[in-house]
């Protein structure tokens, strides 16, 4: 049995919530009274209130954000009717804002900030039999010197086979109006020395992904080039991931990030917009010449796997705005890009654009735009739909080759965009698309704009790169092909064997 039960809903197994491990390890005295207990948003919230009650906790706390916040509401429902003597206290990002746009009535109390230290002593007051003065409570910033680290409450379990998160520093100097961590707008580093002393700790445990947090890892060239250094002093394979500042690569980090084998760095870029007016009207910097020269190195310099976003709806840019930035990152690197949706995150100051703008959101999670004065509710459907698609065949690898047919000598949004169109007017659907499904579909629809035996050709590489994919029926008995000169053009015996095993 436990009092203190510390609790969230991932989206996914593999994930593991830093917030709650912070809350452990900071909770001194308290620590042998708590468990942490995490679930994943598909599970039956009924099961999930079952399993937290099993140990009669006096205090529940759960991590809320916007990707769980109503399965969490209802979870919180479930434990109030059945247990209503159970103190739930809520924090995390979409609970600590105000006003509330999910219904967190039921909860007791929440903790809105960095909760370590505020955490704690509530417990401590309940626990004692006291009552919280107030429901809402604004944690003071704690002092990163000062609190405990978490790493220790990751399990074996989690070291083996779910994502290790980390962090060297909190906050952002910049002030996006479509990010959180513009609120937080001074950057505070953990440290140095005993950080480095952790990692080595969860490395020696078996470690080999770690996924830092920090939204500007490369703000600070002392801790960057030192935890650099760290993974670069280990033997590979290993996984080290880092959100990092587009137009801030000095010539000490650009070093170092060339000498990381393959595989073994990702590298996630924030561009958003290439517009310097949209940037602006955001909040954004947006250095665009530094930016190019820096994607260029990583490019063409360094075998760094990289992963780009661009949003969509963001207040005055219109589609073709998009159009031009997502074409000119296509030009610049054959990378990963995710494109996002704009969302109107709770606590950003991001709804000052709304008359000026006619910005709509949905008013459920995510919050993501429904329209705006230069894209309709069609256009938003359609782009959505357009990010799905290009996850399933520009981002996931399975086409690399085959893809870059549709845009041959154009540009790549409007041929992009075209198949789209197409596509969802042959399935209705962006989901449960099989792998094999997708293969004839990309094959049907470049055939009609394409040679096909340069159709053929390309899929065959597509096909051959992926272990365990299986030569599709009307690709069978086509191992001859021809190239884009004309020439005949011989699938290998070796492969083609290997493409109908």
């Amino acid at each position: 049995m436990h009092p203190i039960i510390l609790t969230t809903l991932n989206a996914r197994y593999a994930h593991t919530a830093l917030g709650l491990r912070y809350l452990y390890a900071n909770l001194r005295e308290l620590q042998s009274d708590a468990a942490i207990l995490e679930f994943t948003i598909n599970e039956q919230m009924q099961s999930v209130a079952e399993r937290l009650l099993e140990h009669s906790p006096r205090i529940i706390g759960i991590g809320v954000y916007i990707w769980n916040a109503a399965e969490t509401a209802e979870l919180i429902n479930i434990l109030k009717k059945v247990s209503p003597q159970t103190f739930i206290v809520l924090g995390g990002p979409e609970a600590g804002y105000l006003p509330h746009r999910v219904d967190f009535s039921s909860a007791d109390c929440i903790v809105s900030g960095e909760g370590e230290i505020a955490f704690y002593e509530l417990c401590r007051r309940i626990l004692d039999g006291g009552i919280p003065e107030e429901r809402f409570i604004k944690a003071p910033l704690p002092d990163l010197k000062s609190i405990a680290l978490p790493y220790a409450a990751y399990r074996d379990e989690d070291v083996q086979h779910r994502y290790i998160y980390v962090e060297a520093s909190r906050g952002c100097p910049f002030e996006c109006e479509f990010c959180l961590s513009s609120i937080d707008e001074k950057v505070r580093n953990f440290p140095l020395e005993t950080l480095l002393e952790e990692f080595e700790i969860l490395w020696q445990r078996g470690a080999r992904s770690f996924k830092f947090i920090d939204r500007t890892f490369n703000l600070n060239m002392t801790f960057a080039n030192a935890i650099l250094d760290f993974f670069l002093s280990k033997e590979p394979p290993y996984f080290a991931h880092f959100e990092v500042i587009p137009d801030h690569f000095p010539e000490s980090l650009r070093h170092k990030i060339a000498l990381f084998p393959p595989g073994s760095l990702q590298l996630e870029i924030g561009i958003q917009t290439l517009d310097p007016l949209i940037a602006k009207g955001i909040n954004r910097p947006l250095r665009l010449e530094k930016i190019i020269d820096n994607l260029r190195f990583l490019e063409n310099d360094t075998s760094a796997h990289l992963h780009l976003d661009l949003i969509v709806g963001l207040p005055g840019e219109s589609l073709e705005g998009f159009a031009r930035n997502l074409d000119t990152l296509v030009s610049l690197t054959r990378s990963e890009i995710q494109i996002g949706i704009l969302k109107n995150l709770s606590g950003t100051t991001l709804s000052r654009h709304d008359s000026a703008h006619g910005m709509l959101y949905s008013d459920t999670p995510p919050y993501d735009i429904l329209q705006n004065d230069l894209l309709s509710f069609t256009q938003i459907q359609k782009m959505k739909r357009f990010a799905r698609f290009w996850d399933m065949y520009y981002n996931s690898g399975n086409f690399d080759e085959t893809v870059r047919l549709l845009s041959e000598g154009g540009s790549v949004f409007e041929a992009f965009y075209a198949f789209c169109e197409w596509i969802y007017s042959r399935t209705l659907s962006t989901w449960k698309i099989s792998l094999d499904r997708q293969s004839a579909l990309i094959y049907e629809y470049l055939c009609t704009i394409r040679d096909t035996g340069t159709v053929r050709s390309r899929l065959l590489e597509d096909i051959a790169k992926t272990e365990g994919r299986t030569l599709p029926h009307y690709l069978k008995h086509e191992t001859r092909t021809e190239s884009d000169n004309g020439k005949k053009n011989v699938v290998p015996k070796r492969q083609a064997k290997r493409l109908e095993d």
